[in-house]
């Protein structure tokens, strides 16, 4: 395992009366992808702000590379490179001026920002919009921008809330090329998203909390390992299951849960070789299966296991 680049341990906020974020830890390698997920008001734009030196804690410790991450240290901030959930670009300005600006402010000078410039507009495919301005631009060049301008000082870790909010799959495809090309430089990487399939793609380690608290902190294989249901059986039968045959599947062996809507069975197993027997036990109940599939549990699986189901604001 690469060494540690980010290190946070207990983290504690609250607002008034209620604690946002408690006693949250977690640790990044270098070169590691890390997911942060949870549900709305779970904790993570706290925790985010807090990582990036624009909150500070009222307990706990950020350190990163050993150094503490804190309002002031200006130093060991400019190693974290923020791609924030709400767009930050200043439309009345080009794309190259916009950059020009955040290089400033990181302390780079004419000629190595000049380059650095040119070669993030590459790595986000804007080159040919370098000269107009972001009020031009669709929502996914918006965001590639924003990402082209958090790379601008070259840093050791990159954070990215939300980064494909509102942009369209074109658009989502080149911000996943642009992480990936990231990911093979050995770039650490904080992504927060609502979207499992894009935490499934670029994350080699995840971490879930909610109200405040870790509730998982592993790779995506040993968290699929702790799911009580690994597999999901779908059946379609010819006539939906009676009560009586429903109350007994739920207690045959390898079954965890199951859901019947209409003539359709959702079974939860804890491993995929349990749906031959199941299937099996079907018929020899008296159902008919007229279709059937099989599917690993997946990350959005794990997420509500942990988070549950209740809709959140």
């Amino acid at each position: 395992m690469s060494s540690v680049l980010l290190s946070v341990t207990n983290l504690v906020k609250s607002y008034g009366t209620r604690r946002a974020v408690d006693g949250v830890s977690f640790r990044v390698h270098a070169g590691q992808t890390v997911g942060l997920l949870g549900p709305n008001g779970a904790g993570k734009s706290t925790t985010v702000a807090m990582l990036c030196g624009l909150l500070r804690p009222d307990a706990g410790e950020i350190l990163l590379d050993g150094q503490p991450v804190v309002a002031g240290a200006a130093a060991v901030k400019r190693r974290i490179g923020m791609v924030p959930q709400d767009l930050a670009l200043y439309d009345d300005l080009s794309a190259r001026e916009n950059l020009r600006l955040f290089g400033a402010l990181y302390g780079l000078k004419s000629g190595p920002l000049a380059a650095r410039i040119e070669h993030v507009l590459g790595l986000v495919n804007l080159q040919d919009r370098a000269r107009d301005k972001p009020a031009t631009f669709s929502g996914g060049m918006k965001r590639r921008l924003n990402i082209a301008a958090a790379l601008l000082h070259e840093p050791d870790l990159l954070i990215l809330d939300e980064p494909t909010v509102g942009v369209d799959p074109q658009s989502r495809n080149a911000i996943f090329d642009t992480l990936e090309a990231l990911q093979a430089q050995g770039r650490a990487l904080i992504y927060t998203s609502h979207y499992m399939e894009e935490v499934k793609r670029l994350a080699d380690h995840i971490v879930i909390i909610d109200h405040g608290k870790v509730l998982a902190d592993d790779t995506p294989a040993a968290l699929h390992r702790h799911l009580p249901a690994r597999a999901v059986l779908r059946v379609d039968l010819a006539e939906p299951a009676g009560e009586g045959v429903l109350a007994a599947l739920r207690t045959h062996a390898g079954v965890t849960a199951l859901a019947q809507d209409n003539a359709t069975l959702d079974i939860a197993l804890v491993n995929n070789t349990d749906a031959v027997p199941v299937l099996g036990w079907l018929q020899q109940n008296g159902q008919r299966p007229l279709h059937f599939s099989t599917a690993r549990a997946s990350l959005e699986d794990i997420f509500l296991n942990l988070t549950g189901r209740t809709l959140r604001d």
